[in-house]
């Protein structure tokens, strides 16, 4: 039997505010958007290599408040980059963990907690 890549749900609030932060932040492109009609909660997929995450504004598919691990090939380039970006609502450090990985953790502006690592405790 084989399991594949799960594709987490994350609630999101505002479309500005997440294109902000995961977009121009984060560096990830915006796959696909969906509303059943306008003015209804949008669902749009994101990706940025094999990372794929989607936010949601329907109250029903998600809470507020997740975490998630996400492995970097190269924790220190990553870093780099967000900070290179000067980013007003985060300066994320780097720290060393007890099991021996690198991880940036970021909250995104609904409450989600991002942590990319570069090894995937087990």
């Amino acid at each position: 039997m084989h399991f594949d890549q799960t594709t987490p749900i994350l609630r999101s609030f505002d479309q500005a505010k997440a294109r902000e932060f995961y977009v121009d932040f984060l560096g990830f492109k915006v796959d696909f958007e969906h509303r059943f009609e306008p003015g209804m909660p949008l669902y749009m997929q994101l990706s940025r290599g094999d990372c794929v995450l989607h936010l949601s504004e329907h109250h029903g598919d998600c809470c507020p408040g997740a975490g998630m691990r996400i492995r970097v090939s190269d924790i220190e380039a990553f870093h780099a980059e967000l900070m290179a970006k000067h980013y007003g609502n985060a300066r994320p450090g780097i720290h060393d963990t007890p099991w021996g990985s690198r991880d940036v953790s970021v909250t995104d502006p609904f409450g989600n907690r991002l942590t990319f690592t570069n090894a995937v405790s087990t």
